[in-house]
């Protein structure tokens, strides 16, 4: 994968922007937890667009210097409390899913949202912004 797809702040505030409106039709959440460290922005973002004070965060490690790290040799640090149908896991990009299947293992009930979607990794979100092509993703903090 070798072709890029640049997303600049403005786009991923509107992005972030459409999918608090696809959230919010699909019913009411009280909490929003963070996959760290992608999801720490659009969460952000959504707590404020849909009046969400309770806010969490999930610290994960699956990569070693853009390397997938084998399942057994991810980190995870989940101290969120209590996790129901009214809260929502929100990631930055769902690219083949593991990351939304591994804390889905842990929280079955919560909703999962991502800001993005690539082609392996849609059916793991419940709800997403946008579908993008099997493209490497470059953020607007990872552009030197």
């Amino acid at each position: 994968m070798t072709e890029k797809c640049y997303i600049d702040w403005n786009s991923f505030h509107q992005d972030v922007k459409l999918l608090a409106q696809k959230i919010k039709a699909t019913g009411g959440f009280n909490k929003i937890i963070a996959i760290s460290r992608g999801g720490l922005l659009p969460a952000g973002i959504l707590a404020y667009e849909l009046d969400i004070r309770n806010s969490q965060a999930i610290n994960i490690s699956s990569y070693d210097n853009n390397e997938r790290r084998e399942d057994d040799k991810i980190e995870l640090d989940c101290n969120v409390g209590e996790v129901d149908n009214h809260t929502l896991i929100v990631d930055d990009l769902s690219d083949t899913g593991r990351t939304f299947r591994l804390v889905r293992k842990l929280y079955p009930q919560a909703r999962y949202a991502a800001v993005y979607s690539k082609p392996k990794g849609h059916g793991d979100v419940d709800i997403c912004a946008k579908e993008l092509p099997d493209k490497w993703i470059v953020f607007p903090w990872d552009i030197e």
